[in-house]
């Protein structure tokens, strides 16, 4: 399984972003898709996890501003992202499960004035 994150970028505080992560291979509707972050020197943290079934997650810090989503005919997930602050700034990873577990690339967010 490949993951193709992309949608990240610089934009101010209060500001929104759509990120994008399209899986190649894999069984995709079966699949668990979540949106992680990890900002220099902290830990990588889980930010929202979507199920095969439309269940969603999101980390306290998120909820009520971000929003994630799938389309299983274009195998992707979406992290829609508003009203953003400068806390959110890090690098933010997708990733696959379906037996096995598949890290994206990364893709950049940055949140400043």
């Amino acid at each position: 399984v490949q993951l193709q994150a992309s949608g990240g970028g610089l934009v101010q505080p209060g500001g929104s972003l759509r990120l994008s992560c399209a899986a190649i291979g894999g069984r995709f509707r079966f699949s668990v898709m979540s949106w992680y972050r990890q900002a220099p020197g902290k830990q990588r943290d889980l930010v929202a996890r979507i199920t095969p079934g439309g269940t969603t997650i999101y980390a306290d810090s998120v909820k009520g501003r971000f929003t994630i989503s799938r389309d299983n005919a274009k195998n992707t997930v979406y992290l829609q992202m508003s009203s953003l602050k400068p806390e959110d700034t890090a690098l933010y990873y997708c990733s696959f499960e379906y037996g096995q577990f598949y890290w994206g690339q990364g893709t950049q967010v940055t949140v400043s004035s």
